[in-house]
């Protein structure tokens, strides 16, 4: 292991280690996951570290000191992220910080609108995590998700931008002529106008089993946890749209066969995407096919499927199963105080506003967004010129 690294020694089994390597991820820092049940020196190691006690996660720091079972805030304290903003009152709180909030952001710093955004894991959103955006303008050759994402917070930074990471909103009120924000931290600010770009997180299939190995085999995210298959036999890839086709291609590099399962009658992907995939002995697609279950001990070890048209259960034992079927939006703290679709996406207006006035919503939570990078960062565009037109016309 690297000295400079975080060491994670932890069990696939243990929802705290899948917890503590998810906010890792999710701040893209680099750490070695060691496996206490493969490794006995490790398990050893744990031991002395911990009285005896084998206690996991424990989590050794470049410095050398040590976190046992440490909960999300514990490891925001620890790694230098600000979990409370300077002030109490904002002209703009900007709740999530993908691609829309951070367009948005930028903006307002730029069009002197005192800002602060709140992002409940890392800036950057679902934009960080794909391996390779091909389709942003400005990068003919593509460009690392993780890499976009830190460019577009850096650039907010350097204006100014005030960004707490690993804060979650608890939810929004009116008070007067102005907008509460509460965190569940407990902490609380007002602004005069509020932008919701909370985004959507990956859909779950809802099938026995599916709950008991998410980070135990199942995975959505290719680029977080698809080295950890380096060298398997096979992968599957549940979904044929274009995020599973590029999770798929992905994974390529990880294992000798990926399989693709998907519920409609044909891929939904791109021409382009499916090109890729078609006729490449690599790839083993099954179309018209529904996931029934997932099976397993402590680790996933069998997806069962079926026919949608003969009924025929088959079950295939992948090292690992990428769930790719779409998204639902981070709405929750929103119920009851918005007008939500029957998804759960926001509604808004063609000024982005929503049902709350003085509170405007862009990007993947919005009803009717495209879900894609560059659609996002113009709606954040949008929005913020719509939020400086309505403090304009709300000064007090």
């Amino acid at each position: 292991m690297g000295d400079d690294k975080i060491a994670v020694y932890g069990a696939p089994w243990c929802p705290d280690c899948i917890r503590t390597k998810r906010f890792l991820d999710d701040q893209r820092l680099p750490y070695d996951y060691v496996d206490v049940d493969k490794n006995p020196d490790a398990a050893a190691f744990v031991r002395e570290k911990n009285d005896g006690k084998q206690i996991i996660p424990t989590v050794i720091f470049p410095d050398g000191s040590t976190l046992v079972e440490p909960s999300n805030d514990e490891l925001a304290v620890k790694l230098g992220l600000r979990l409370k903003a300077h002030r109490t009152s904002y002209d703009l709180i900007i709740i999530g910080g993908g691609p829309a909030g951070l367009t948005a952001a930028i903006y307002a710093a730029r069009e002197g609108i005192d800002c602060l955004l709140i992002e409940k894991s890392a800036p950057g959103g679902n934009a960080a995590k794909p391996e390779r955006i091909d389709n942003y303008p400005g990068f003919p050759d593509g460009i690392r998700g993780a890499e976009l994402a830190d460019r577009m917070t850096a650039q907010a930074r350097r204006f100014g931008v005030e960004v707490l990471s690993a804060v979650r909103v608890g939810g929004i009120r009116r008070d007067g002529h102005r907008l509460g924000i509460k965190t569940v931290q407990g902490d609380e600010y007002a602004a005069s106008a509020v932008l919701i770009t909370t985004g959507s997180r990956y859909r779950r299939l809802g099938v026995p089993g599916e709950e008991q190995y998410i980070g135990a085999g199942i995975h959505f995210c290719s680029t977080c946890d698809g080295p950890f298959y380096k060298g398997s036999e096979e992968l599957v890839v549940i979904g044929g749209g274009n995020a599973g086709i590029e999770e798929a291609i992905s994974l390529s590099r990880f294992a000798k066969t990926v399989r693709i399962i998907e519920y409609l009658p044909k891929l939904t992907a791109s021409q382009i995407l499916q090109q890729e995939v078609l006729d490449q002995p690599q790839f083993i697609i099954h179309t018209n096919t529904e996931v029934i279950e997932f099976q397993g001990n402590r680790l996933l070890s069998s997806v069962v499927t079926k026919d949608r048209s003969t009924g025929q259960e088959r079950t295939f034992h992948p090292a690992a199963a990428f769930i790719l079927v779409g998204l639902d939006p981070n709405t929750e703290f929103l119920k009851g105080t918005l007008k939500l679709d029957r998804s759960g996406f926001v509604v808004a207006d063609g000024s982005s506003q929503t049902s709350l006035p003085g509170v405007f919503a862009a990007g993947d939570v919005r009803a009717g967004s495209y879900k894609q990078v560059g659609a996002a960062v113009g709606e954040g565009v949008s929005a913020l010129l719509a939020i400086k037109e309505y403090l304009g016309s709300h000064s007090h």
